[in-house]
């Protein structure tokens, strides 16, 4: 079943390729969506796709890049909306 996710990751998370890093494994995973820098020095994903799928893209981003230090991510599930098409990086 399709869900939405949205995240937010905390940590040593900016200024460390890790919003590429994010992106490669949605991509590879078939999700949509898109990650950014916040100003607070968090990271934001919001995902869409099979459940088992962004679980798996949870699983990758707490291990993260080898720069990143992830420290916690707390994540809002919601219902499916189909508003995204590809996954993209935003600024």
């Amino acid at each position: 079943m399709d869900v939405c996710a949205k995240m937010w990751v905390h940590g040593m998370v900016q200024g460390v390729g890790f919003r590429y890093f994010v992106y490669r494994v949605a991509q590879k995973l078939g999700l949509v969506g898109y990650v950014r820098n916040l100003p607070d020095g968090r990271v934001e994903i919001e995902v869409e796709g099979k459940r088992g799928l962004i679980e798996e893209l949870i699983k990758e981003i707490k291990v993260g890049n080898r720069w990143a230090d992830v420290r916690d991510i707390k994540i809002d599930w919601q219902p499916y909306q189909g508003k995204y098409t590809r996954f993209d990086i935003t600024f």
